[in-house]
């Protein structure tokens, strides 16, 4: 059982500057605190994503830690040139010593894709191709490709990885239908979904990857996310944690709202902090509260990863690192051996 982080870097109400040098002394927090990674989404034209080039806000961090794992959950590959991406993953694996995780995804916003030309007809094929030109550029000395939407020709592959063949894999996702493929691919995988959504998510990863010749011992992360905050008691916790998420939640529906368009996901996130907590997918209280509420669901799902987001609205720093003390001191410990 590990623990990691995940964070939009959504808006807090300070200036960027200040916001981002706030969630450098988190990751520094979790550095010295010992969770396993740091996960950071890529959105664009959004307050609910100040970091929407994933590679530089996590530049920086590679020099701010130590210990802690970090990278995308997701890099949105129909954005990216395959090209640049190889070799902006292999100089945050250098920089970082060789702890970059990398995760990839086609994206889901037509919003954000719109604003960078990328026709959701043609995104996953883009996004496919970008992967497979992706790999091949990590583990090959010198890339030749053919494809639909790229060609190249002999091309030296200068920047190395250290982690080999490449950094770890990892797949965000909500849909049941790429289970399979994350099992064959041996790909870490996280989902937001709760209850028996997730539970099914689990178990389906979990079958398909015995199915396909998978080695118990060897099998990749199976993670679950949840808004998380911990204080000294519940009612402090419930306190910081409701306002927080409807500012967060502002954030998440904000561009969405601005053009005019139907969210598809605005239901995995109900409008207030407690009808979220009834769907299964946040918690708020007591470190003792906190810990029963991971225990009931690994024994329901044996999931073997929670990524926590506890930096999230307009939640005092001060706050968030006291939340992230009081989880890695009195809830982790809890599962250790698992």
């Amino acid at each position: 059982m590990k623990f990691g982080v995940f964070d939009h870097v959504d808006d807090s109400g300070l200036p960027l500057p200040e916001h981002l040098e706030a969630r450098l002394q988190l990751a520094e927090t979790y550095d010295r605190l010992g969770f396993h990674a740091y996960h950071v989404a890529e959105h664009h034209g959004t307050p609910l994503g100040h970091a929407p080039s994933p590679s530089v806000f996590l530049a920086a961090l590679a020099q701010r830690t130590q210990r802690l794992r970090f990278g995308p959950l997701v890099y949105l590959l129909p954005l990216y040139h395959p090209l640049r991406l190889i070799e902006e993953v292999a100089t945050l694996d250098a920089l970082s010593g060789g702890r970059l995780e990398l995760g990839y995804g086609r994206g889901i916003s037509p919003i954000e894709m719109g604003f960078y030309g990328v026709d959701m007809d043609e995104q996953q094929e883009r996004a496919d191709e970008t992967f497979d030109v992706l790999v091949k550029g990590l583990t090959s000395e010198r890339l030749s490709h053919e494809g639909q939407f790229f060609h190249f020709d002999d091309v030296p592959m200068v920047q190395r990885c250290v982690q080999k063949p490449h950094p770890p894999l990892w797949y965000g996702t909500n849909s049941p239908s790429s289970v399979d493929r994350c099992a064959q691919q041996r790909l870490n995988m996280v989902t937001l979904l709760a209850g028996e959504p997730m539970r099914a998510m689990i178990a389906g990863y979990r079958q398909a990857y015995a199915a396909n010749g998978g080695e118990p011992e060897a099998m990749p992360l199976l993670g679950v996310g949840r808004h998380v905050v911990v204080a000294d008691s519940d009612a402090e916790a419930l306190a910081l944690a409701r306002p927080a998420f409807a500012r967060w939640r502002k954030s998440f529906v904000h561009l969405w709202q601005a053009r005019g368009a139907d969210n598809p996901f605005v239901n995995n996130f109900p409008q207030d902090w407690d009808a979220l907590v009834a769907t299964g997918a946040a918690v708020a209280g007591s470190p003792a509260t906190v810990r029963a509420f991971i225990e009931d669901e690994v024994e329901a799902a044996g999931y073997s990863y929670f990524v926590a987001q506890l930096a999230f609205g307009d939640m005092p720093l001060a706050a968030m690192q006291h939340s992230a003390e009081l989880f890695a001191r009195k809830v982790m410990p809890h599962f250790k051996g698992r």
